[in-house]
This record gives C-alpha cells, structure tokens and sequence, in this order.
C-alpha cells in the first residue's frame, strides 16, 4: 500500500484502490443466525475500472460548474463504507433457474410500495467447500483492495455474466459464441451504466448476474484493515473481472454489528454506527467516492422483521416452516458506510387516527414555492432522482412506519408517531423536496450509544427520547430527519469534515422543530435564541477540556479531500476514544452557519440553502463548495467583507472559539426565556438561604412555569451553587416534578442529586443509569464524561449501591479518573462472559469499556453507553 500507518496511532485506514477501480453496485445474500451470533453469505460487486468513471466525474465538474463557476471544485465520487449482513455458503455450482427474474418486457411483480415479491429473490443457499491460497502471491498484476476487518473470508471468485439468458443485449454480438474476460467486462460495463428509465430492468439482471455460476477461483489475502484479490494474468483494472463473488461471514465480536436484547427480552442485531463504519459487516469500498447501489435479500426466523436501508417498504416471503426472506434495494448511490441494517422481533406501531399513506397527499403547488422546483438537468450521476419527479417536489410528508419492541409500542403511540408527520413537513416547508421516498423510524435496544443514527429509508431513535414530553423527541426526530439533506443526499467528501452534516443538522433541528410547532416568529426566535445559550455554554466546556488539535473542523486544510495515487487515505483521529464524546463538529458547525444565517438574514439564506440543495444532492461536498457558492450567489451589499479565507482562518482552521462568535455572545443581550430563568435562579437561591423556621408573615416564593430547555439552563446555573439544603432540593424536584422530565433535564438533576448527596432520590439516579445510557447532546462532551465520572464516584459509596467493573473486579471510581480506561469501545472480554451465561448482558460502564457494571444489593446491570451519531 502507499500509506504509512502508525500502528500506535488513532488514524482510520481508508485502505481501498478507489483511484484505480470502483464498485458500483452490491448485491447480498445473507443469513441472520442468532444462535451462532453469525451473519454468513455471499456479496457480489459489480465494478467499473478507472478509465471510465474518470470520465463521468470530469462530466460531473462541468455540470457543475454551470451552476456556480466555483462551487463545484471536487474530484471523482468518493469510496465509502457500507454495513452489510452475511449469508450461508453459496454453491458456485448452484442453478440460476432457479431464481427467476421478471426482464424487460415481462411482468413486473412490485406492488404499490415498490416492494418486489421477495419469492423472486428468495433463493436457497448451500454450503460448498472453499479452498483458496492465503499465501503471498507476489507484486505483479493488479490488486484489488477492498476494505475489511473482523471478517472470515472464506471464498473468491468470477462470476460469469455471459452465462445468463438473456445478456447477449449488452453485447455488441448477437449470440455468446466464444465466451472471454474482455466479453464479461464489457457486459458489465453496459449493465452499471444503464440508463435511469431502465432500473427496475437493472436491478433484475444485477440479481441474475449475482446468482450465476462462477468461473474461476481468485487469490485472495487479508490483513488487519483489509482484503486483497488477484487474478493471475491481470495486470490492469482494465483487464481484473468486473463482477467478483465473496463468500464470508461476520464474526461475533465483529465491531459493525452489535448482537444483543431488546427491551422486551428478545434478541436482535443492529449496525451501531461504529468508528470502522461498515467494513466489519461486508468486505466494501469505504471512502466517500465510492459512491454505489445495492441490492440485498436477508433470511431469518420468521418470528423476526429485518428492516433495512432500502426504497422499498419491503414484505417478509415465507420460504419454509420457521424462516422468511426479506428483499430491500437502492437506486441512488450512496456511500457504502451509509448501509444500515436491524433484525429483530419488533412491531410496527401504527397511528391510531390515519395512515402514512394518507398523510403522504400532494397539494397543489403555489407560486410562492416557485424556489423549491428548479428547472434543469441534475448534476448528480444518473439515477431516478426525485428532484426531477413533480410529484415528489410536492410531497410534504413521506410514506412512514414506526417499529419498536413490544413494550414500548404505548409510548411510541403517544408521542413519537404523533410527532413524525408535522416535523417531515417542516422540513419540507424549509428545503423543500424529501431526497428520499419514504423512512421506517426504529426505537432501538436499550444498549444503542447515542439519541439517533440516521440512513437512507431509516432511522434509530433511542428509548430516551419516549419519556417527559414531546420537547426531546421532537428536537431529535428534527435533527435526524434534517441529516435526509446533509449527511446523505449531500455528504462530506472528506470524513474529517464532519461539520457538514452535524453543524447542518444541529442548526436545522431547531428550524425544523420551531416549524412543526407552529410557533410565531418571535415565539421561534426566543426557543433559538435559548437553544443557542445552552450550546454556548457547551462549547465553552468544550474548548477548556478538549485537546486542540481535535478542535479544528478542517484540520487537513489545503489537504482536505486529497488522497494516495491508488485512493487509500486515513481519517484524522478516526479511532481515537475521545473523539466518541466529543461535539466540537455539532456545536463550532452549528454557531457558524447561525453566524451566516444572521449575517445574511433568514430569507436570503434559506433561499439560498434549497438551491444549494438542488445544484449538489446527490453528490459529495467539500467545505469550499458551500461557502464559494453562498458568497457568489448574496448579493454584495450583504456579503459584509465576508470571504472564505476569512472564514476559513476565523472558523474552520483554527481551534478554541472563533472570535466572530466571541464578540457575538459578549456583545448579545440575553433573550427573554433566558432571562426568566436568572429570575428563577435568584428565587430558588433565596429560599436555600432562608432558615429552616422562618417568619410567619414572610411571603411564599411563587415559581413560573418553565419550558423543557429553560429547566436545564435552571438546573445548570443551580449546579453552580456550592451547596443546596435537603429541603430545596426536595422543593425543586416537587416544584417541576423533575423525575418526570425528559432525559436532558433529568441529567442534570441527577447531577445535583449526587453533588449534594439527596438520599431520598437516589432512585431517580438509579433509574437514569438504568434506561437513559442513549445520552441527550451534552454526553458528547467532555463535560458529561466528568459528570458520569462524578455520579458513578459518588454512587459507589451510597448504601448498597456500590458500582463494580466485573472486568477489572474494581469500583468504577478506581478506574475512570485515567485517560485510557475511558475507551468507548466495547469490551470483548465482557462479551464473552456475558455469552457465557456468567452475566446478563455486555453493557457499558462508566469508563466508557462497555464492561459489566453491577449494581451491588441491587443485581442489576445499568445500562450505560458511550454516547456517538
């Protein structure tokens, strides 16, 4: 390879030859094994050599530069990583008839939700016998490099194309007579580049390639970070096969996948949105450029529903007593990592008093939408895009399911279902066209890290967010719902840019949420303007107790988006553990384009932001190409000697806070939400001050009633007090019946709690270890590692309730103070007693291991988690 790794480092290898070769479509064949805790089958790429897709981005730029003469300067698609479950075995000798396809001209099978009757792609795989040199195979010839760890590879091989009826059509001959490498590649070629009209014709002949025979074995190897395959006598990309099959299954402890219960008992598997993205779930592409589609059909018991990002709302087909097939596929390309799937025993939750499907109307469209339908050709890569679809661009509120476990169906009914619709359209109302047709929304297992991971068609959602009203729900659906635009629709080219999707989402969530709450403007300003004070103050933390090399947002700077001659490349800090409870990208992303937004006022730059919506979905985005185009398309009078080296220097490439946002907080005035709540402050203190007896003339303190955000911002400002008696803690918590609050506000109060030693709510700090591990935004920061750190420190010397690594058989106070224990990965050796039947489940401590913590006297394990998007 020619990239130097330090195996010390904290760098994410990026090990693929992108420059050289790319997948552009995926087609699995899995088995889900819970006993085992396996995902085992096959995976066939469908791949286009340098030469061609050079050419295609070269005609991308030019699009592109239509647009804004500068907006536009990136390269080539990037690779990216793509989760993906395995399947058993397959016979490289197994009967394509038996997986019949409808082709051009026949019958198509999909229903009204594009679902494809799963029967058609229901095919029985058998076990052969692999056997394959893992030996060095020398230099020469060209090397396939794709990205891969925590895999058992087992088999490689050709796959013949030209054996397929029907393929002579991609062909310049009309009959396969002699059948060569060159014949198969050249169908393949015409098969990745079919036009977007035919992809319903695409994705049958993909799966009819995927199930043809093999013709040839190919060398493979591994190594720590990735896969390499060979053929003899290939001594370019040109010349490599062009659709190549893998047989391979996961492993237990594999870091892409969690195996775990939910919270009916139950067991399931779920992508955790891990540091190595999806590479410990299928061998893949993990750059960005590497833009592909994919195809996958997944069997499981059939007591289990296995959701997926797909287009389609996909169906179960019983394939035999006890075992279903479930069929999913894309059509937009999407970087690999963005793949996510979760097999489970969970229920839909539907809404009690109308359908998706009938929320999901179109109306008719006003000119005062006029900026939401843009004329012109996309400049995307080809694919069925709804922005060129005039039904899609009315389509205030996507086709929608909510899944759960059983006993949480109640709680999604009441809040969580209720809310999906007004939020879908506001986000509507804001940027216009959804990117995508419709969205499944799970509540995950109680283990999950984080509030919510979004991907194409899906998103997870904690259990945190059910509890103490719609505020947390809301903000996070919000947010994860704003990551459809960017992070997905438009992503990051370069994943050291993360603020493009988080500082995005971040700003966006409280547009989003102000909106569906149908709030007046000045009612919106205020909740915004008290939002952005508790980020404040966040970001404060933030920046004293983070090390500033990981405070930059563009810490590659000129370098940022470059890569090695073959494609391989390293994420900055990529595996680095600190980095899980940092939110520098969220909090630095989302006061800059605040700072523009107030700059440039809102109407400009909203306009603004749904043209640059339309000019590059589908694409991935550098930071230069935001900022070239926002200044080149305000008009001068309103640029306000701003620039993007300005920018650059005062924002992106330097640490600590950026002194346009300095001058700002200290020159500000307080809103008025914020300012209620100093009022609060200074009641609350004066009767901690007042003597346990007290005059009998001296008047009651009469306390206002407070939104969600200003009890945090209370409790903050409390926690600040050195000390607080029994009795005002006891009055505040009855006052604002705090244990029924959202998770966010029940952290803090959980926090004085423990600084003050209130022994008469301990419960309520047992029980948010218990249930919140999915933690609100703060947890990201380093802050709330200190105050897990403290409540965990504090808590093992309270009355049976002594909190134990059953790792390290230590106090968890004994071991959180030192910078490595606080890992945030999980812990194998407590996975494996936990499969062991020793304990009940592999949950996380609070070093942030993901070890065994009891509750002694209890024999409970809190379920705590290092919290990550």
């Amino acid at each position: 390879m020619d990239i130097q790794l330090d195996p010390a480092g904290d760098d994410l290898p990026l090990m693929a030859n992108t420059s050289h070769i790319l997948v552009k479509h995926y087609v699995l064949d899995l088995d889900v094994d819970f006993e085992s805790q396996v995902i085992e089958g096959t995976i066939v790429l469908f791949l286009e050599d340098g030469n061609r897709f050079k050419k295609q981005n070269s005609s991308i730029e030019e699009a592109c530069q239509s647009e804004s003469n500068k907006a536009c300067n990136f390269g080539m698609p990037e690779p990216c990583h793509v989760p993906v479950t395995n399947a058993r075995t397959v016979s490289s000798e197994m009967e394509y008839n038996d997986f019949a396809i409808c082709s051009k001209g026949e019958k198509d099978t999909s229903d009204k939700d594009g679902n494809h009757d799963n029967q058609e792609h229901a095919s029985g795989i058998s076990s052969s016998k692999y056997c394959c040199d893992t030996g060095n195979h020398g230099s020469e010839g060209f090397l396939l490099v794709l990205d891969c760890c925590d895999l058992s590879v087992l088999k490689v091989e050709e796959v013949d194309v030209a054996a397929v009826p029907g393929m002579e059509k991609f062909t310049r001959s009309p009959e396969l007579t002699v059948v060569s490498e060159e014949l198969r590649n050249q169908i393949v070629r015409e098969l990745v580049t079919l036009p977007a009209n035919r992809w319903r014709e695409q994705l049958d002949y993909y799966a009819r390639c995927s199930q043809a025979p093999g013709c040839g074995e190919l060398l493979f190897d591994t190594d720590t970070w990735s896969l390499q395959i060979r053929k003899t006598g290939a001594q370019t990309a040109t010349d490599f096969p062009h659709a190549i099959r893998i047989w391979y299954k996961t492993k237990p402890e594999g870091r892409s996948v969690t195996w775990t219960s939910d919270q009916s008992g139950s067991p399931c598997v779920y992508t955790v949105g891990s540091p190595v993205n999806n590479r410990a779930l299928f061998p893949c592409q993990e750059p960005p450029v590497a833009m592909s589609t994919w195809q996958a059909t997944v069997r499981a018991a059939a007591s289990f529903v296995v959701l997926m990002s797909g287009e389609n709302s996909a169906k179960p087909t019983q394939l035999w007593e006890g075992c279903s097939s479930w069929y999913y596929y894309v059509t937009m390309p999407m970087p690999a990592s963005t793949f996510t799937i979760a097999v489970g025993c969970w229920t839909e939750v539907k809404m009690e008093t109308c359908s998706s499907a009938d929320l999901a109307t179109e109306r008719p469209f006003s000119p005062s939408e006029a900026d939401f339908r843009h004329v012109g050709v996309c400049s995307h890569m080809e694919y069925p895009c709804r922005f060129q679809n005039a039904s899609a661009t009315t389509q205030e509120i996507i086709p929608h399911r909510v899944f759960a476990p059983v006993c949480l169906t109640g709680a999604c009914q009441e809040t969580l279902v209720q809310l999906i619709p007004p939020c879908l359209s506001a986000a509507h109302s804001v940027l216009g066209t959804h990117p995508f047709s419709r969205l499944d929304v799970l509540i995950v297992p109680a283990n999950f890290p984080s509030l919510g991971m979004a991907s194409p068609h899906i998103m997870f959602l904690s259990q945190s967010i059910l509890t103490g009203g719609s505020h947390l729900c809301g903000t996070r659906l919000c947010h994860e719902i704003a990551h459809a635009w960017f992070g997905l629709a438009l992503g990051a080219r370069d994943w050291t840019e993360e603020w493009l999707s988080e500082g995005f989402a971040s700003h966006l969530e409280d547009v989003f949420w102000a909106a569906a709450q149908q709030l007046t403007p000045y009612e919106a300003r205020e909740q915004q303007e008290l939002r952005a004070c508790l980020r404040w103050r966040r970001l404060q933390d933030e920046m004293q107790s983070s090390p500033e090399e990981m405070q930059v947002l563009r810490p590659s700077k000129d370098k940022t988006g470059h890569t090695s001659d073959s494609g391989a490349s390293v994420i900055k800090h990529g595996l680095n553990p600190e980095k899980i409870f940092m939110q520098v990208h969220y909090l630095k992303g989302y006061f800059l384009l605040r700072f523009l937004a107030e700059r440039l006022g809102d109407e400009t730059y909203f306009s603004f932001l749904r043209k640059f919506v339309h000019a590059f979905h589908g694409q991935l985005i550098l930071s230069q190409d935001f900022l070239q185009m926002l200044l080149e398309n305000i008009p001068e009078e309103k640029r306000l000697e701003l620039s993007v080296e300005n920018i650059y220097q005062d924002w992106l490439e330097s640490s600590g806070i950026p002194k346009p946002l300095q001058r700002e907080r200290h020159a500000g005035a307080e809103c008025g939400l914020a300012r209620q709540v100093r009022a609060e402050v200074t009641k609350w203190i004066r009767v901690n001050r007042r003597p346990r007896k007290r005059k009998r003339r001296e008047r009651e303190e009469v306390f206002e009633k407070l939104l969600p955000d200003q009890l945090v911002l209370l409790l903050e400002h409390l926690l600040e007090q050195k000390t607080l008696s029994p009795r005002t803690l006891q009055s505040l918590q009855r006052t604002y019946h705090l244990q029924d609050q959202d998770a966010e506000v029940r952290h803090r109060w959980c926090e004085l709690i423990v600084k003050h030693k209130f022994t008469k709510a301990y419960k309520s700090v047992e029980r948010f270890l218990q249930e919140d591990q999915g933690q609100p935004s703060p947890s990201r920061s380093s802050q709330a590692v200190r105050v897990r750190e403290r409540i965990w420190g504090d808590l093992h010397r309270l009355p049976l309730m002594s909190a134990v690594c059953q790792v390290t058989n230590r106090c968890v106070c004994s071991i959180v103070p030192t910078q490595q224990s606080r890992c945030g990965l999980r812990c194998r050796a407590a996975e494996e007693r936990a499969r062991a039947g020793r304990y009940l489940q592999a949950s996380s401590c609070v070093c942030g291991c993901s070890a065994l913590v009891s509750l002694a006297g209890h024999g409970r394990v809190p379920l705590w988690g290092a919290d990550g998007e």
